[in-house]
């Protein structure tokens, strides 16, 4: 895998938010792949790579946060809606 891209630190706040809500999440890859887990909490390696830690049908998991294209909350009282994250670029969908 490539070095680890940092992502926008406004783009942590969603993070954040979807982690301390425990939201359900509709997670979209770069790669294309897409999945459905909760969000559980984020965090930095020594080597300053940032994770994702969430938790679907299949178990814990863990995505870099610079291989995440987008999320979307699958709550409906979720204070955000997709937002897109692969271009470092703050999109967000009401």
């Amino acid at each position: 895998m490539q070095r680890c891209q940092p992502l926008d630190c406004d783009l942590h706040d969603f993070l954040e938010i979807a982690c301390m809500h425990a939201y359900p999440l509709r997670v979209e890859l770069v790669d294309g792949s897409e999945f459905q887990a909760q969000a559980l909490t984020t965090r930095t390696t020594p080597s300053k790579e940032e994770f994702l830690q969430l938790r679907g049908t299949d178990g814990e998991r863990e995505v870099r946060l610079d291989q995440l294209l987008a999320i979307t909350p699958l709550s409906a009282r979720a204070l955000f809606g997709r937002v897109e994250l692969g271009n470092r670029v703050c999109a967000v969908a009401p």
